[in-house]
């Protein structure tokens, strides 16, 4: 399986283009709807972004930043990385999106802007920030035990800021550390100074100097997150699933499925850049702390559906504020379809039981949908509706999954 880019990367690498010293390249850009509405919305605030030779080739023209109109659909990096840069603009900015993503909590990251400056009317979508051209920046306590993109989207613009930025963090564990680190690789990447706690900072506390963001040329990694979907497929079929141009050495949480799948017995080897996944005669369950992977839990929580033995999820709490409520949505899924699985404070208790077909319903939540699919490989008669959601972060999913089963006609496909 040859897989697109990561969203993450990518619009972590569009952010820092708008604000960088020149003309910025990025290769291998995801082009889901994800990344195409922080492209529009970049474009709309005056920022020039064009394709270079073929679609996922972006060239990015700084410029100066004006009011104008962001459509975040249901995009959480939408959301919480574009509000700061829009607080430095000379205008109105106005912010909405889907109606699902109306109840996505915000107001962490808009009440810290308002105390670095920013001026914004309300605290959920819709708002707007009114841009005076610039941003004081300084220090502010947050609580980001809901998101780490709280963190992020105040760290990417914050070299931008007159005082840069002092992120405090104040309450439970923030959850998804590896795309915090992301975010401080990249900006130490194009130059910018960054204080965390494992380089001498105060204990949950980031710091961003002030100064300029270096142009730099993006190489995006494929999305291992996108990935796991199709691991698993060999997994629960006890085929053979490989991915090319997996990175040795990355901050993507996605890659933690590969340790994920070999203590679920599956054989996991990663060699010359390829990972191969075969799957064993019969899962093993899982007792795992998701709490800083927990994008992966539709998969994991699909495999442990399937697997012998009761699966512990813990850590993940905060799946409640995504997409939809993740856990709540998987544990009525599996249930309808004859599963045993029970809502913890913080995760799922996934109990083997026999599962028979029906409607899977994905919440327009992208990584809902590919867990139907997954169970789907071994269940006759699921159906998963809105596969199309799955456009969020990869499209071209449903024909990329038909493509990959075609070398197995007698495995059970969802149907979509």
């Amino acid at each position: 399986m040859t897989l697109p880019g990561s969203k993450s990367i990518t619009n972590r690498a569009l952010i820092l283009a708008a604000l960088a010293d020149g003309p910025s390249t990025i290769t291998g850009a995801l082009r889901s709807r994800d990344a195409d509405l922080m492209i529009a919305a970049l474009r709309d605030l005056g920022i020039g972004v064009e394709e270079a030779g073929d679609a996922t080739t972006l060239r990015i023209t700084p410029g100066p930043l004006r009011g104008g109109e962001v459509d975040c659909g249901l995009a959480g990096t939408v959301m919480r990385f574009l509000p700061p840069l829009a607080a430095m603009a000379d205008g109105i900015v106005h912010f909405d999106g889907d109606e699902q993503a109306r109840t996505r909590p915000l107001g962490t990251i808009l009440e810290a802007l308002r105390g670095l400056g920013a001026r914004i009317e309300g605290d959920a979508l819709p708002f707007t920030v009114t841009g005076t051209g610039s941003l004081r920046g300084g220090t502010v306590t947050i609580d980001a035990s809901g998101s780490s993109q709280f963190v992020s989207g105040l760290l990417l613009s914050a070299a931008a800021f007159e005082e840069g930025v002092t992120v405090h963090h104040d309450g439970k564990p923030v959850p998804s550390m590896p795309h915090i680190d992301m975010t401080v690789e990249m900006l130490r990447e194009a130059g910018v100074s960054v204080t965390t706690p494992a380089t001498g900072g105060d204990a949950d506390t980031w710091r961003v100097a002030p100064g300029p963001v270096r142009a730099v040329d993006w190489a995006i990694e494929p999305d291992l997150s996108n990935a796991t979907p199709f691991l698993a497929a060999a997994a629960v079929t006890g085929g053979t699933v490989s991915v090319p141009m997996w990175p040795s050495s990355t901050t993507q949480p996605g890659d933690a499925i590969r340790g994920i799948l070999a203590s679920m017995g599956a054989d996991v080897t990663l060699a010359d850049g390829v990972l191969t996944v075969r799957g064993p005669e019969k899962l093993r369950g899982i007792d795992i702390d998701l709490h800083d992977v927990g994008e992966l839990t539709p998969t994991v929580a699909a495999l442990a559906a399937l697997a012998e033995g009761t699966s512990h999820l813990r850590g993940i709490a905060h799946l409640r504020g995504h997409e939809t409520d993740r856990l709540t949505a998987l544990a009525d899924e599996l249930n309808k379809l004859g599963g045993s699985v029970t809502e913890t404070d913080d995760g799922l208790t996934i109990v083997p039981a026999e599962l028979h077909g029906g409607q899977w319903l994905s919440y327009a939540d992208h990584r809902m949908a590919t867990a139907g699919a997954i169970i789907g490989l071994v269940v006759d008669g699921v159906d998963v509706d809105d596969v199309g959601t799955t456009a969020k972060t990869l499209p071209g999913f449903e024909n990329m999954w038909i493509d990959m089963l075609e070398s197995s006609p007698a495995t059970p496909k969802a149907s979509f």
